[in-house]
């Protein structure tokens, strides 16, 4: 066995003050009560909160006192993400993993931001996986990440066995965000922390999954903190030996027979994609995706009587699928 102590801290967020000297607060509670932890990982945007106009230079004075508190506790810490400003005006949401001597390892730049809701976040490129020494590999993506299995598929595909998973999810997809985050580990053999916070941080509902997809502990809608031990020796044995023993889902995409073309952007596979209207966010009363053109081999068909009006195969010229679409507000 492979035992290492990982707790999420489901916390309260302010969006217009800081709630860093809360988290420390917070994290000091953790260890007195809890002092075989760790690791330590915060909500998305815990810091400062889900305003932009909050957003300073990675290198700052929070950070440092982060740093200080993962030296003063020997612990890896993970606090949450923090709108970064760079040089050229862009915004990121990044996150910082610092280690057990207030080094920071890594950070980590949403791939994803919630658009169109986050227009103005710019998305990031590089994936992030690192080491804990004599424990194993950890993968870190931020909230919206995980809807797309790529950036799993990537990490897991680079060792990585604990997905850490900070999340600000206030709205009411967090069921749908849940159900991912399940189906993740069982797709990916890992285990998903998945932080989320509460008022401007989100509604709650934290989860720590194995790799099974069983749940080992659900959050409610108040403050929560839950370190568990994770045993990375069950997921070595798991992606050797399947699932209950039963499917042995990494090995069996290393062994594919088949190439996904629609990853290759000059396939032309992703036609349809190209068919959606924009990516922005909807107006009253919209009705985009419902005002589908009929094609003029269908008003025919509906003209002409005792005629077979679904004779056109779905996905061929002619039916409704290949109509162009168009949207209005």
């Amino acid at each position: 066995m492979t035992p290492f102590a990982i707790a999420g801290v489901q916390m309260h967020v302010s969006a217009l003050t800081s709630n860093v000297e809360a988290m420390l607060h917070r994290l000091d509670i953790l260890m007195a009560r809890f002092p075989w932890t760790q690791m330590v990982l915060f909500s998305e945007l815990a810091p400062f909160g889900p305003l932009t106009r909050f957003a300073q230079p990675f290198e700052n004075e929070a950070l440092d006192q982060f740093r200080a508190a993962a030296r003063r506790y020997k612990v890896w810490l993970i606090p949450g993400s923090m709108f970064e400003t760079v040089e050229d005006g862009r915004i990121y949401n990044t996150c910082a993993v610092i280690d057990p001597d207030g080094q920071i390892v890594t950070r980590y730049r949403k791939m994803f931001p919630f658009r169109p809701y986050e227009n103005e976040v710019a998305a990031g490129t590089e994936f992030c996986t690192f080491d804990v020494p004599h424990v194993g590999r950890f993968g870190l993506s931020i909230c919206y990440d995980i809807w797309f299995p790529e950036t799993t598929r990537q990490l897991t595909s680079a060792g990585a066995e604990v997905l850490l998973h900070p999340v600000l999810t206030g709205t009411t997809d967090r069921d749908a965000e849940l159900a991912i985050a399940r189906a993740t580990a069982a797709q990916f053999q890992c285990y998903v922390v998945d932080v989320n916070g509460l008022g401007a941080g989100g509604v709650g509902r934290s989860l720590f999954i194995d790799p099974a997809a069983t749940v080992l502990h659900q959050s409610a809608g108040q403050e929560d903190m839950f370190p568990l031990e994770v045993d990375l020796d069950l997921v070595r044995r798991q992606r050797e030996t399947g699932i209950k023993g039963l499917g042995q889902v990494l090995k069996s995409f290393r062994d594919r027979a088949a190439d996904f073309t629609v990853y290759d952007r000059a396939s032309g596979a992703d036609s349809y994609l190209k068919t959606l209207g924009p990516l922005e966010i909807p107006r009253q009363g919209s009705r985009a995706g419902l005002d589908i053109p009929v094609a003029a081999s269908d008003l025919l068909s509906h003209s002409t009587p005792n005629s077979d009006r679904h004779s056109a195969p779905a996905g061929t010229a002619g039916s409704p699928l290949h109509a162009d679409r168009t949207t209005s507000g």
